[in-house]
């Protein structure tokens, strides 16, 4: 078939027996099912942010600049101005929107010129919010967390990793369950498997019975207007459940990721290169990850690594150990340590023995003697 195909505009026969195509495309859900099956994937991850500035300084500014009809001495970037403009006015996994942006601060410049303001142009972050307008994009800031009830996660999107929110309520009700926040089908999925293992083990957190049953959930997440799915955030939904219902508020600047079974267990979950970029954005000093995505630390830059400490965990009971502050961790930690006994089995606790009465007459009269 490949070496007689018809073009139906042509209306001619082509070899294509011999040729390879390449492609490219930024998500893989809207390829057609039996086409997606005949190719091989390659995934490429985005630039870093570091990456991004470099390759703007050596290659997109000389570009535009030469485009705009100016010279290379007629303008020039300061590095804190670059880096706005990545953060600030772009979202996105490769470089289109910031060559684009640079192409429109090299054309304002080369109208200045046109109109006799021939001195240097520096770009400084200022200038930037002056010729481009205010900032069109704004990444969290895990400071937010400060309330029982509220966890941070961390997302993989096209645009590269972020940062999101995971909020829980809680009403007087009859154990409705209500998600917010566009979520897809295995989001969903996650936050319920997440309420049903807190729900399995409430007697040894300390949590009553009958607050499942006299009580509706509500988890809401932040960004309403972008769609979110994913197993990877299950681990954090759990976090924020267990904070709400034990009244104490997770520790600030950490984040999670994980997905989560009914018995516990934290799964792998991928994007750790994008996800890790993103809490370094964000401020997050300490990153809660799976166990097995162990294997995937020589993807995230030496220079996120150096700021953020990295753990590991295999149960969600180790991941609570280390979200909670040590007051919370305390009362944890005795739960874990319940939930070690085998079933059935009792601990009898003796009081110490008092010495009998013969005993105690035979010492009285050795010190009368």
């Amino acid at each position: 078939q490949n070496s007689a195909f018809v073009d139906n505009y042509l209306d001619m026969p082509f070899d294509l027996s011999k040729v390879m195509f390449i492609t490219t495309a930024n998500v893989l859900d809207t390829i057609p099912g039996p086409l997606h099956d005949r190719m091989e994937v390659l995934n490429l991850s985005g630039y870093t942010p570091t990456e991004k500035l470099h390759i703007a300084r050596r290659y997109l500014i000389p570009r535009q600049v030469e485009n705009a009809g100016l010279r290379p001495n007629d303008i020039r970037f300061g590095v804190k101005a670059l880096a706005r403009i990545i953060s600030e006015y772009t979202r996105e996994a490769g470089l289109r929107n910031l060559e684009r942006e640079i192409g429109n601060l090299c054309r304002k410049v080369a109208r200045k010129h046109a109109a006799g303001q021939t001195a240097l142009a520096t770009i400084t972050p200022r200038s930037v919010a002056e010729m481009l307008g205010p900032p069109r994009f704004f990444h969290e800031v895990v400071e937010r967390v400060q309330k029982p009830g509220v966890a941070v996660g961390l997302a993989w999107t096209e645009a590269g990793g972020e940062a999101l929110f995971v909020e829980c309520s809680r009403t007087e009700g009859t154990g409705r369950f209500i998600l917010t926040g566009q979520l897809g089908d295995v989001m969903k999925e996650s936050a319920q498997a997440a309420l049903t293992y807190l729900h399995a083990n409430a007697e040894r957190l300390h949590v009553a019975e009958q607050v499942f049953a006299r009580s509706d959930f509500h988890i809401h997440v932040p960004a309403a207007a972008i769609p979110k799915d994913g197993p990877s955030a299950g681990i954090t939904i759990c976090a924020a459940i267990a904070s709400l219902l034990i009244g104490k508020a997770l520790r600030q600047r950490v984040a999670m990721t994980g997905e989560l079974t009914l018995k516990g267990n934290v799964l792998q979950v991928g994007g750790i290169k994008e996800k890790a970029l993103a809490a370094h954005r964000a401020g997050v000093r300490e990153i809660v990850l799976p166990r097995r995505n162990e294997t995937d630390l020589d993807d995230i830059p030496k220079e996120v690594r150096s700021a953020i400490r990295l753990h590991f965990a295999d149960s969600m009971d180790e991941a609570l150990e280390i979200v909670f502050p040590a007051a919370a961790r305390s009362r944890l930690s005795k739960a874990a340590r319940r939930r070690q006994k085998r079933p059935g089995e009792s601990v009898v606790h003796e009081a110490p023995r008092r010495p009998a009465r013969s005993a105690v007459a035979a010492q009285r009269s050795l010190k009368r003697k």
